[in-house]
């Protein structure tokens, strides 16, 4: 049979889930494959960029999907189980579990638009009608979109030692710092007064910058920006970064912009881009070019 399309996969999978183990992925993956009767060829058939099989990627992009409604979790790396919600939904006994049937759950609609992008929800995009690069730019902002939530979510359940240390990773990527060695003494060092680390602007040292890194899940208010605003005068500083895995508040972000010192805030979702533009935490498993004709190349003098 031909290899099921991941909306498809996606009853099959809940139901493998539905017994409340631990499952890796590639047991899922297989168990699914075996229940598809899907043949040796099938099985191996791999995506354009040759970096992936198209039934893993499929089971992969359900399972993305199953977690931003709220259906299973991540216990390990690459190991998922079934939420209470998960098994309310198996209660019921559907017929087909798709993306319309997703919609149901709060939150979902958000990370299916993308995080940053106003769509009415009563109008889905026409995909019949987009040219091949929409469609080229629409699956790379999904990607990138789920990828970033994945990100965020795999931080959150991360060692408060470790977000210090991504913290640092992230900020030399971004080339703060001096060297690794440097920016690993300076953060977290810091630690009077509220704030947390101290980091180089640049190679030469020219100025510093001072640090304040959250692993939050409530939103960040105006009370802990104004703490750190203290702890920055108080240490004669200009450059602050308050960096948090949830969001902040409106008051928060108008009185970082209102005062004199720079303070810049990111949030969760800041956080998750910078990390993928920076490459921290993240692995290239393909890339395309896309070319167009070279007009000039064909003009004759």
């Amino acid at each position: 049979m031909a290899i099921p399309d991941f909306q498809s996969l996606m009853l099959p999978l809940l139901r493998y889930l539905g017994d409340g183990k631990e499952h890796p992925n590639q047991e899922t993956t297989e168990a699914l494959a075996t229940e598809m009767k899907l043949s040796e060829e099938d099985r191996a058939a791999v995506l354009p960029s040759g970096q992936q099989a198209v039934f893993s990627n499929r089971v992969a992009w359900a399972k993305s999907h199953f977690k931003s409604a709220g259906l299973i979790e991540s216990t390990g790396r690459g190991v998922y189980r079934i939420t209470e919600r998960g098994r309310e939904v198996l209660a019921k006994n559907p017929k087909r579990i798709d993306l319309k049937f997703l919609d149901q759950f709060p939150g979902y609609r958000a990370f299916r638009i993308g995080k940053k992008t106003v769509v009415p929800p009563t109008v889905p995009p026409d995909v019949a009608a987009m040219t091949p690069q929409e469609h080229i730019d629409l699956g790379y902002q999904q990607i990138r979109d789920d990828l970033a939530s994945e990100l965020l979510q795999r931080i959150k359940e991360c060692s408060p030692a470790f977000f210090e240390q991504l913290v640092v990773d992230l900020l030399v990527a971004m080339g703060y710092g001096g060297s690794r060695q440097d920016a690993g003494r300076a953060v977290g060092k810091g630690g009077d007064g509220g704030v947390d680390g101290i980091i180089k602007e640049d190679r030469l040292g020219l100025d510093v910058i001072y640090i304040q890194a959250k692993r939050w899940e409530g939103s960040v208010g105006r009370p802990e920006i104004q703490k750190f605003a203290g702890a920055l005068q108080g240490q004669r500083a200009k450059k602050g970064v308050f960096i948090t895995t949830s969001s902040f508040s409106k008051d928060a972000r108008d009185y970082a912009s209102a005062i004199d010192s720079r303070l810049v805030l990111i949030d969760g979702e800041d956080l998750a881009d910078y990390m993928i533009d920076n490459g921290i935490g993240v692995a290239e498993v393909g890339s395309y070019v896309v070319k167009r004709l070279d007009s000039d190349y064909f003009t004759q003098e």
